[in-house]
């Protein structure tokens, strides 16, 4: 009886209460977005610091310089707020920053700041010199500054007029080579056995998990391929720096001795060799640089922007006819994959999105892949070659590797543009299909169960590989193989005969396939967006128009956080800081060895035709 006396007032509360309780949160949440609204509208309407005369362009270039971000916008405006480096340029960016810097009368010089660069392939690089060749073209003047130098960040470096060394600092030019490691010791043992099927005497992948140690075939294209790359990067680096012909050569076999004359003072043994120009502490290099520039006396340095700030000074036309830029990076699968990678429908929607667009008169098919999948790379292939027969010019142009499934989405172009360091070719298919009956016997474990017909269930790796199995995927990868083969022939305009000698699974620099045909020019990126231009007939003035994934609504608000006001934000810390056992990296190898032998034992298909050099730039 009490209680029901009680009740209305209970629900009264109860319904004040919930009252009370819905106000707080719906302020609490409208204080919260006017908050973000003001940070926003404040952060955006102040756009970036005026550029003042005689600033230096510092090229702080952070981890590896890449086609296209692997990452979201938002891990990489949190590793912003985090006060972590990028671990990604683009070379886009790089390109644009360097072209808008030599025409803007307020950058005077050009420092390169690179002992946070972690690499790029050598035609990357090459892009990157031929920028800071025309950015001195201006008559700028370029400096570089490390506190070491290895083989990559170098390259760039021999760039600058003058080069700057930390004298407790050291240069690494060693050399190109890649050894790999050989598991079929290892298998055995385990009771394991990879069954690597192959069209293609160099198509060489499988032999890490079937030999001991390389093949002569290996031997001999490994040679002539790195031996072509490292005169590339040789000729090049000693024409940068005016060194006689041969002097890297001569330097790394004399190496031991002359760092021994030098009482193993390796910066004195750079400076002695003229790879470097002096050798100067950081201190002295902004001093140096202050004098020679202008000096910022709030943080006691040299009058600075880096490139992330500078960009966004530069503003990017938004109407007019385009060329379409299509970025096919990383491996190749079958369906949809994310940036930085190839998927066979993802990458052929972006195709066929930028031949809808009236406003795009050609394509550019930016290449810098090792392969794949075989059925991946034909989606790819097919919808540049309808494309084409659409009317709008395609242009491919190879970056770092261009090889196996790499070269099979550049088939179907008008032109094939390759850098002289590109490593393309490598025309061949594979399949492997792993099993671990042995291994499973040695534990005691056996498998046995009743089919209709030999062919059920005959993919399975806890048995041995049916021999008949075998033969018709044989069969399968011979069949694809003649279809590469034959789409190649037919598009560099000869015969299946001509291709398959140049082809086997061999991989070639650009300049070698340039020889034997295989790509139609040498040359930069600047130049197939050239000669697209050329071949959809536009005027001077054209925009390039980059085809990528549509954004939402939140990754648009933060790329335009970390494109503009976060750059603002964070070009504002620096300057208060005042800053410009069993070895881990052979314990990654392994593990990525065994991985691409455990995916090649799963999957939904019986098994997967690849078209993959297993290549990675030097």
């Amino acid at each position: 009886m009490s209680s029901s006396r009680f009740a209305p007032v209970g629900r009264f509360f109860g319904r004040l209460w919930w009252l009370l309780d819905a106000s707080r949160r719906t302020l609490l949440n409208l204080l919260f977005l006017a908050l973000l609204g003001l940070l926003i509208y404040g952060l955006v309407s102040r756009g970036p610091a005026r550029l003042e005369e005689k600033t230096a362009l510092v090229l702080n270039l952070g981890g590896t310089v890449v086609e296209q971000y692997s990452g979201s916008a938002r891990d990489n405006l949190l590793n912003q707020a985090k006060g972590q480096e990028t671990n990604e340029t683009q070379l886009r960016d790089v390109l644009a920053g360097l072209e808008a810097a030599a025409k803007d009368d307020k950058i005077s010089s050009l420092v390169l700041a690179l002992d946070d660069f972690q690499g790029a392939g050598l035609s990357t690089l090459r892009e990157i010199a031929g920028a800071i060749a025309r950015f001195k073209a201006s008559g700028k003047p370029v400096f570089a500054w490390g506190s070491s130098y290895d083989q990559r960040s170098y390259f760039l470096a021999a760039q600058a007029n003058e080069v700057w060394l930390h004298p407790m600092g050291m240069l690494m030019i060693e050399g190109f080579g890649r050894p790999r490691t050989y598991y079929r010791d290892a298998l055995d043992k385990l009771g394991l056995s990879a069954n690597v099927l192959r069209v293609g005497s160099f198509k060489n992948f499988g032999e890490v998990y079937s030999a001991n140690g390389p093949s002569k075939e290996t031997t001999e294209s490994d040679r002539y391929l790195y031996d072509a790359l490292w005169k590339t990067y040789t000729d090049e680096v000693e024409k940068a720096r005016k060194l006689p012909e041969g002097s890297i050569m001569k330097g790394i076999n004399g190496l031991p001795e002359q760092l021994a004359a030098v009482g193993g003072d390796a910066a004195k043994l750079a400076l002695n060799a003229k790879l470097v120009d002096a050798l100067k502490t950081r201190d002295e290099m902004r001093a140096l640089l202050s004098e020679r520039g202008a000096k910022d006396e709030v943080n006691k340095t040299f009058r600075q922007i880096n490139l992330g700030a500078y960009l966004t000074h530069v503003k990017p036309k938004y109407t007019g006819d385009a060329i379409g830029v299509v970025i096919a990076q990383g491996g190749i699968s079958d369906g949809m994959a994310p940036s930085g990678s190839i998927g066979g429908r993802s990458t052929a929607e972006l195709i066929r999105k930028a031949r809808d667009d009236d406003k795009i008169k050609a394509i550019v098919l930016r290449v810098d892949s090792p392969g794949g999948s075989a059925f991946g790379s034909e989606l790819v292939r097919r919808e540049l070659e309808l494309t084409r027969a659409a009317g709008k010019p395609v242009v491919v142009s190879m970056g770092n590797v261009a090889a196996s499934g790499g070269y099979w989405i550049s088939m179907a172009a008008d032109e094939v543009i390759a850098s002289p360091a590109t490593i393309t070719g490598s025309i061949g298919v594979f399949a492997m299909l792993p099993s671990a009956d042995k291994a499973l016997d040695k534990l005691g474990i056996h498998t046995g169960g009743y089919t209709t017909t030999w062919l059920a269930g005959v993919y399975d790796p806890r048995r041995a590989l049916d021999p008949r199995f075998a033969s018709l995927v044989q069969s399968s990868i011979e069949h694809i193989y003649a279809d590469f083969t034959g789409k190649a022939a037919q598009a560099r305009k000869t015969t299946p005969e001509k291709i398959n000698e140049v082809a086997q699974g061999r991989v070639w620099t650009g300049a070698q396939a340039k020889e034997r045909g295989l790509v139609d020019t040498l040359g930069s990126y600047g130049d197939a967006l050239k000669a697209a231009a050329t071949r959809g007939k536009l005027a001077e003035g054209y925009r390039v128009v980059y085809i990528e994934r549509e954004r939402g609504r939140v990754e648009r608000l933060l790329d335009m956080l970390s494109g503009t006001a976060a750059d603002v934000v964070v070009g504002q810390i620096e300057q208060k800081l005042g800053g410009v056992g069993v070895p881990a990296a052979l314990t990654r190898e392994v593990q990525k060895d065994f991985a691409w032998l455990g995916e090649m034992s799963e999957g939904r298909k019986a098994f997967g035709a690849v078209a993959h050099c297993f290549c990675a730039a030097p």
